[in-house]
C-alpha cells in the first residue's frame, strides 16, 4: 500500500515536469507583424519543438504551415541609362531641349532679425527717494517697567 501511495504520489509531482514538449499556435501580437522563426513567417502556424528561454537545451523548431521569407528582397532596379521604363513608379516625361521656358520667377528677399530695446541710464540712488518713517519701538514681550 506504501509503495502504491510513494509511486501515485511520485508520478503526480513528475507529471508537469513532461508538460509543454507538445506544439504551439503561433499567435502575432500585433496584427500586420509577422513572426519569424529561423527565416520561416510562423504566424498562425503550429510550432514544433522544445525551446525558449526556461529549457536548458535548444532543439530546432519545427514549423508547419508557415512561409519562406526572403531576408533580401528581390525587387526591380531602375537604371535611367540602361534606356528603359520602369517597373513600376511614376511616369518620367523628359521634356524636349528646344521647348519655350516658362517665365522667370520674380525675385523675393526677406530676412528677420531681433533686437532688444535700449535701457533708459539708471543711478544706484534714486532721484526722489520716498521719506524714511521710523517704527514705533514697542517690545512686548517683556512686561512694562513698574513705577518708582
Amino acid at each position: 500500500m506504501r509503495i502504491g501511495v510513494t509511486l501515485a504520489l511520485f508520478i503526480a509531482t513528475n507529471s508537469a515536469a513532461f508538460a509543454g514538449g507538445g506544439f504551439e499556435i503561433v499567435i502575432p501580437g500585433r496584427p500586420g507583424v509577422p513572426v519569424i522563426i529561423n527565416g520561416v513567417d510562423a504566424s498562425y502556424a503550429v510550432v514544433e519543438g522544445d525551446w525558449g528561454l526556461g529549457k536548458g537545451t535548444h532543439v530546432e523548431p519545427t514549423v508547419y504551415g508557415g512561409r519562406y521569407v526572403d531576408p533580401v528582397p528581390r525587387v526591380g532596379h531602375y537604371y535611367p541609362s540602361a534606356g528603359r521604363m520602369p517597373g513600376y513608379g511614376r511616369l518620367e516625361i523628359e521634356p524636349p531641349s528646344n521647348r519655350r521656358l516658362p517665365q522667370p520667377a520674380e525675385s523675393y528677399h526677406e530676412s528677420w532679425s531681433a533686437q532688444s530695446a535700449p535701457l533708459p541710464a539708471q543711478s544706484n540712488v534714486p532721484i526722489d527717494p520716498p521719506a524714511i518713517i521710523y517704527a514705533p519701538q514697542d517690545d512686548r514681550r517683556r512686561p512694562p517697567p513698574f513705577p518708582r
